[in-house]
């Protein structure tokens, strides 16, 4: 296409340095937030406004704060859960169904040794607290050896067979926690029973310890598919299945292993969230929102291209979006919905502008005719 003295090609890249690709997102994010400013104005709010009450709640506000880097930390976990699959060319949409039997787990472990709030506990909170992270994570990967297996032996399709188990486990939940269920709380509304103080998770300046576990998973999966072999075979197998079968790389143990991987990190999302938050340590009604939460890390992996440490920025910017936007919503009076808009168009258009991660826009001046 010719503009002038120019001619505007596209042209594929040979490569894409970090500090591209950095760019082509921040670039992405100002986008989303100009688009996003004809909602505000639609309702008769300054852009500039509320941006700022979003920002400043959610990354300045003593109360915000804590609340972002809780969410930060469950979108990062469940973006490594995502992420390991996704390097092997398989879809983990099963982080939902991952997570709630890996709270039900944990809190199974509770449940056993007498953690209830207002029990004595049988065991001492360094050892319990342990234990639950451990069930946590194994539930998390029994159900994502579920799919691995499927996967594995029958080359059944990953994202049905997962969603099912997030429908199978969504109902599994409220078996256990409602009038009958065996982890019932004390007032029988529909919630789990609360942990017993003694073990609720230790917290470090306000945020509970879990966010050592998150950003250690995620420089420990930068480091495993750079650095080692068994992470060298899972990107083989994403790459070409059959050329990695070729090679001697096994089809069945590839997809069981990342599924098991993906599922027990999922696992602990759902003990961090249940178990670890301050102000929750229990299975609350609305523990479906969490599991819709959780799809958050597929963007997050899908725009850090798979790379965990990248994948670090997103979560955190996914999280304040998510805890400033519905208190923008309330403060100044805006429709329901707005941060759910938010990170929608954010979501769009983050994916779209990944088409620059594989091209480039080149101006070459033509010389004049004569």
């Amino acid at each position: 296409m010719k503009l002038g003295n120019y001619e505007v090609k596209l042209e594929k890249r040979l490569e894409l340095t970090a500090w591209e690709a950095a760019t082509i997102s921040i670039l992405a994010i100002f986008v989303a937030l100009a688009l996003v400013s004809f909602i505000f104005l639609q309702a008769g709010v300054n852009p500039l406004t509320g941006y700022k009450e979003i920002f400043t709640y959610a990354f300045a506000n003593p109360f915000g704060l804590p609340l972002t880097i809780n969410r930060s930390i469950f979108l990062l976990l469940c973006t490594c859960a995502f992420i390991i699959p996704i390097r092997a060319g398989l879809w983990n949409i099963g982080m939902a169904g991952q997570l709630y039997v890996g709270a039900l787990a944990a809190f199974a472990v509770a449940f056993a040794f007498g953690a209830k709030e207002s029990h004595s506990l049988d065991l001492s909170p360094g050892i319990v607290i342990p234990l639950m992270m451990v069930a946590a994570a194994l539930g998390g990967a029994a159900i994502g050896a579920i799919a691995g297996f499927l996967k594995g032996r029958f080359n059944t399709n990953e994202i049905v067979v997962t969603m099912m188990l997030n429908f199978i486990t969504f109902w599994l939940v409220p078996f256990m926690i409602k009038e009958g269920g065996l982890f019932m709380g004390a007032s029988g509304e529909g919630e789990g029973f609360k942990l017993s103080s003694s073990i609720y998770a230790p917290l470090i300046m306000g945020v509970p310890f879990t966010i050592f576990i998150a950003l250690g998973l995620a420089v420990l999966l930068y480091f495993l598919f750079a650095k080692t072999k068994i992470g060298y075979q899972i990107k083989a197998y994403g790459l070409s299945p059959a050329a990695a079968k070729y090679a001697g790389i096994s089809s069945f143990k590839i997809p069981l292993l990342v599924f098991i991987m993906g599922g027990a990190i999922a696992g602990l999302a759902g003990y961090h969230y249940f178990a670890a938050v301050p102000g929750v340590y229990k299975i609350t009604k609305n523990y479906g929102d969490f599991g819709d939460l959780a799809f958050y890390g597929i963007i997050c992996g899908l725009i850090s291209q798979g790379n965990p440490l990248a994948a670090i920025p997103f979560a955190l910017l996914f999280g304040g979006l998510t805890n400033g936007g519905r208190f923008v919503q309330g403060k100044l009076k805006l429709g329901f919905g707005i941060d759910y808009a938010l990170l929608g168009v954010l979501m769009i258009i983050l994916v779209a502008f990944q088409f620059f991660y594989r091209y480039k826009i080149v101006w070459m001046k033509t010389e004049k005719e004569k």
